[in-house]
Formats: structure tokens, C-alpha cells, sequence
């Protein structure tokens, strides 16, 4: 049955990740692309009038208390709405991917209750509930692929070109902080600048730089490596996506028809799917920024 809103929530994957510093409070700074890609979530919502907010697992079982329902509950107390929802979630970005499949769920679900509950929220209001939910989402908030820096809230929009990509994702996945808490994690990269990105993005973009947690991850995660050899076996260069375990590999048009019709089986515990990169958002413009409809 067709719900009121039936909306995707696309993840991302980082072309490169740089760690330059260490700040004194334990933050790390870091600069990175996080570039969006079709694999997607499917979110269903219809309104409830009680003001109840209940979620129900289409797919895979979801913890009780995900980002999904801390969005809609925040929305909710930041605003005073009388309102709820429900919410159906058909689950296919994986977890503990660094594909940010949990905080992309979050943005969609502000960005469709600000309009469902009627509420004409500014964009930067919903940034600002969102940064308390994950430091992810205000990057799905903005909806453009972007240029990132600081401990993530500084997001530049940049354009890319349409790609094609090929990710593997072992089936163990990667907590975050273990890595960022690796005494052999490598922490001094030589901080870059935008337009030196820039002037490579549709030559070499996706050869720029290193994801500076990869090796770490590698360690503490033999599926990384798995996956990374694999990709190998198909000709790619490969690396990981944020914090991990996913990998992914940038594959070149002159090669995408034959590589991806002709696939050998990937290996025992890989989840692989062939993606492409998304110029914008699907629900780009779905808020008010600056007394205008982004678009």
C-alpha cells in the first residue's frame, strides 16, 4: 500500500579522508569529498493526528531507538508538534559501513515531517537539530556532494561527475571509535585546498589522496582486506569509505558495460553492488534556506 510520502535516503561514500590534526579536546580535523551514490533506504510515512511516532521494520530488524525515530522525536520537541507519523522503513544501506546509511535516514525524516507536519522550518534550523543527531546529517541536509573540513561541519558544495562505482561490504562492520582511538592511526596528513581538488575532479578525483583510517581498519577488520583483494581481482583500485568496512572502487566508462555484465562471483561474505554517483539530493529544495526553495 502507497504511503503518504514514499521517500528514498541515498548514503555517500568518501572519496578520500585526510586526518591533519589532533585537536586538545580529542577531536580529530579532517578533510574529506563525501560524494552521494543510488544505494538508498526507502522511507514511508503517513501522519498520525495523536502525536505518536511509530516505526515499522519492512525489511531488517532496526534497533528500537535508531536515528530515525530520535529525528522525528527531536523535530517534534524542538518545535511543540501536536503531530506524529508513522514510518516504514525499507532498510538496504548497510550498517557500520561508513556510507552514512544512518544519519542519510535521519535528514530525509526531517526534511519530509518539516513538510508533512506543516512546520516551513528553514534549513538551517533543521541543520541544527540535525548536527545533534550525528555529524553526518547536516551533509544529507545540504543535499550537493561536498568538500569537507573541521571535525566535519564545515561542508563546501562541489560538483563531480557522474560516476560509476563498485562497493564491497564484508559483513563485519567497524565501530568508529575504535579507530579514531588507535594509537597507530595516522593523524598528520598535509592539509589540502579545495581548488587543488577541484582542478582534478574530472581527471583525477578518484585517485586524489588516501583514506587515512584504512590501514587501522585493515587490522581491526580482516573483511576490509578481503574486500579491497577482491576488488583487485576485478582490475580496480580500491579503498574504504569513511570509517569503514565498506570498500569501493571508481570504475572507468570505457570499462563500466563489460566490467559489470561480466562480474566473477565475489567472495564468500561480500555484499557487492554496482552504484552511481547522484549530481544532487532527491529531495534537494525540500526546505527554505535564506528566505529562498533550494533548487
Amino acid at each position: 500500500m502507497k504511503s503518504l510520502y514514499d521517500i528514498p535516503a541515498p548514503a555517500k561514500l568518501n572519496l578520500f579522508l585526510h586526518i591533519t590534526a589532533r585537536r586538545a579536546d580529542g577531536y580529530h580535523l579532517l578533510q574529506s569529498v563525501f560524494a552521494l551514490i543510488d544505494w538508498s533506504d526507502t522511507l514511508h510515512f503517513d501522519l498520525r493526528t495523536d502525536g505518536v511516532i511509530t516505526r515499522e521494520d519492512l525489511t531488517l530488524r532496526l534497533p528500537a531507538d535508531d536515528l530515525i525515530t530520535q529525528a522525528a522525536r527531536a523535530l517534534q520537541q524542538a518545535t511543540g508538534c501536536t503531530l506524529g507519523v508513522h514510518i516504514g522503513i525499507e532498510k538496504r544501506v548497510p550498517a557500520q559501513a561508513g556510507m552514512g546509511g544512518g544519519s542519510s535516514d535521519a535528514a530525509s525524516t526531517l526534511l519530509v515531517l518539516n513538510r508533512l507536519w506543516a512546520l516551513n522550518l528553514p534549513l538551517d534550523s533543521l541543520v541544527a537539530i540535525g548536527l545533534k543527531l550525528g555529524a553526518d546529517v547536516p551533509f544529507f541536509l545540504g543535499g550537493h556532494n561536498a568538500w569537507v573540513e573541521g571535525i566535519g561541519e564545515c561542508m563546501t558544495p562541489i560538483e563531480l561527475p557522474i560516476a560509476q562505482y563498485l562497493v564491497a561490504k564484508p559483513e563485519a562492520g567497524l565501530d568508529t571509535r575504535m579507530i579514531f582511538c588507535d594509537p597507530n592511526l595516522k593523524r598528520d596528513s598535509e592539509p589540502a585546498i579545495i581548488s587543488g581538488f577541484a582542478a582534478d575532479a574530472f581527471g583525477n578525483a578518484f585517485n586524489y589522496g588516501q583514506n587515512d583510517l584504512q590501514a587501522v581498519a585493515q587490522k581491526l577488520c580482516p573483511g576490509v582486506t578481503q574486500a579491497l583483494e577482491w576488488l583487485a581481482l576485478q582490475g580496480l583500485n580500491g579503498r574504504m569509505t569513511g570509517s569503514g568496512s565498506a570498500v569501493f572502487a571508481h570504475v572507468p566508462a570505457e570499462k563500466a558495460n563489460s566490467l559489470l555484465s561480466n562480474l566473477s562471483q565475489p567472495a564468500p561474505g561480500l555484499q557487492v553492488r554496482a552504484c552511481r554517483g547522484l549530481g544532487k539530493h532527491p529531495l534537494l529544495g525540500w526546505a527554505v534556506s535564506e528566505g529562498r526553495i533550494l533548487v
